[in-house]
């Protein structure tokens, strides 16, 4: 199916946004970067959970700079994301969480890794072709 007018119009329109939203994006991350930083500095200490936010921080504009950079997303950046999520809320409640909370959590880190490494292995073991007349030559 060959696009029309309105479907290019649309398409074009969408890339917009999706552009602006990304900026947007990446301008709230920096914000929130510097954020962190200065409450670091005022607090004249520097606790693992403030650490695991700056990864966090540092992995969203990872997967922003090569969403920017090839068009495509890995699934197993928000993976990675989850991870870092996850074990800094694990650290910052260790004190109120009870045994079967963190071992659901562990569990879900776990979990999350692994679907890491299956995915990982998939990659390697079957790559994407990125059009058909790539894959008849490889053939």
């Amino acid at each position: 199916m060959t696009p029309n007018k309105f479907s290019k119009l649309m398409q074009r329109g969408l890339g917009y946004v999706e552009q602006t939203v990304l900026i947007t994006i990446a301008f709230a991350t920096i914000f929130a970067v510097f954020q962190a930083i200065t409450h670091i500095w005022l607090a004249g200490a520097i606790t693992v959970g403030d650490l695991l936010l700056l990864f966090l921080y540092l992995e969203v504009m990872s997967m922003l700079n090569h969403y920017l950079g090839s068009g495509s997303l890995p699934v197993r950046y928000p993976l990675y994301i989850g991870i870092i999520a996850l074990a800094r809320y694990l650290v910052l409640e260790v004190a109120e969480i009870d045994a079967w909370r963190m071992f659901a959590l562990s569990g879900s880190i776990f979990l999350i890794a692994i679907a890491i490494l299956i995915i990982r292995f998939g990659h390697v073991r079957y790559p994407y072709v990125d059009c058909p007349t790539q894959q008849s030559n490889n053939n």
